[in-house]
């Protein structure tokens, strides 16, 4: 009777062993099934994890290159295709297409009174060709009176009374504005340009490498200021000068103004690079633009000893006119004076003169000198309080 039991025992063990493995073998497909899925599954999430980590990357890269992106001030809300950041003066056509010619690749602005028109038009004339642009600047209001002249149809006419033509360019020759423009002739009426070619010229002072220049002056008929600007007729270009002015002895070894590295202001030129520089460094509020063209040399794109100079080939004359600060009825016809080149400079013809007009010059060569100080106490100021600023020039 105890046998029974046990052999009952034995045969349940035996069959929830073969139960268990009964159970195995139908898990066995199911565990591989998983197996597989994870497997395949694996492989596709990391091809999924590697391809959102490329996706980061090249975001990351791509807001990388926008940060570091210039983009003009105001633009930033703008597709960059669409900003147009720099102009130009050349005339458009109020309908049709434009005619299909050669921009032009240089610019001559000038201040212009209509009492020295006749100045005026032999300069302009000098640069009438496919290459100029002519811009007058009108400081006594008179732009009608120019229409008897062909080209005053396609110059750009800017007219406000009693202004500089520095006043002038701050305001109308922004740097973005005359960007197309290789050259910028800014110059008074009062030259004589018999002996000035414009195309020459240019062709002059890109051989030579000139990033800021001038026409020499011719000594016998010209108001020379400083020597370094009047003519040597052994040379096609000079860029320093060996007198002696006043305390400083100019030689081999000077290294700036007045003895190199510099310019007068009555008819400089700039390539768009110095005149991009020198732009930022006219006042808004002085009129006169003193105290600049000592410094000229910081905009000269290097060494100012060699990317300045004076054109000996090319030369002008100055006749130094008050054109500004008396009465526009009272100024001399240049053109009168340009047939009068046989006197020396001290004999020429002065502009008539009266007790209001005296005073009026009077005041304005106050004003100049004044400006002068304000301009040079604001450049050492600048240089004092500009911690990263070094000057080029120091020794």
């Amino acid at each position: 009777m105890n046998k029974k039991p046990k052999i009952s025992s034995s045969v349940s063990l035996n069959m929830n062993q073969k139960r268990k493995r009964s159970s195995l073998l139908r898990l066995f497909p199911l565990v591989f099934l998983l197996a597989m899925v994870f497997l395949v599954g694996n492989a596709f999430i990391t091809e999924g994890i590697s391809g959102w980590s490329s996706i980061i990357r090249l975001n990351l890269a791509k807001l990388k290159m926008c940060k570091t992106q210039f983009r003009p001030l105001g633009s930033e809300t703008l597709p960059r295709g669409i900003v147009a950041s720099t102009s130009d003066l050349e005339m458009r056509p109020l309908w049709g297409s434009k005619r299909n010619k050669k921009p032009k690749l240089n610019l001559l602005a000038m201040a212009a009174g209509i009492k020295q028109k006749e100045s005026v038009n032999k300069i302009v004339k000098k640069f009438s060709s496919s290459e100029f642009v002519v811009m007058l600047f009108h400081y006594d209001g008179a732009v009608d009176e120019w229409k008897e002249f062909e080209w005053s149809e396609t110059a750009i006419h800017i007219s406000v009374v009693n202004q500089t033509k520095w006043w002038f360019a701050k305001r109308f020759l922004h740097p973005d504005i005359v960007s197309a423009y290789s050259y910028i002739f800014l110059w008074d009426e009062d030259l004589g340009v018999d002996h000035f070619d414009a195309k020459r010229y240019v062709s002059i002072v890109k051989e030579e490498g000139l990033e800021i220049s001038q026409p020499a002056l011719d000594p016998h008929f010209s108001e020379v200021h400083h020597q370094l600007t009047s003519r040597d007729s052994k040379f096609r270009v000079h860029r320093r000068t060996h007198k002696v002015i006043g305390r400083a002895r100019c030689n081999e070894n000077s290294t700036g103004p007045p003895c190199t590295g510099f310019v007068e202001m009555m008819a400089p030129v700039f390539s768009r690079a110095a005149w991009r520089c020198t732009w930022h460094m006219i006042q808004n509020d002085l009129n006169h633009g003193w105290g600049i063209d000592f410094q000229l040399g910081y905009c000269a794109q290097g060494d100012r000893t060699q990317n300045i100079g004076i054109v000996d080939s090319e030369y002008i004359l100055h006749l130094g006119l008050p054109t500004l600060g008396g009465s526009s009825e009272n100024k001399t016809d240049l053109g009168q004076l340009d047939n009068t080149k046989t006197q020396h400079s001290s004999d020429k013809s002065k502009p008539s003169s009266t007790p209001q007009m005296s005073s009026a010059r009077s005041e304005v060569r106050k004003q100049t000198y004044a400006e002068l100080e304000t301009f040079k106490h604001r450049w050492k100021n600048a240089v004092k309080n500009d911690e990263c600023w070094i000057d080029r020039f120091q020794h």
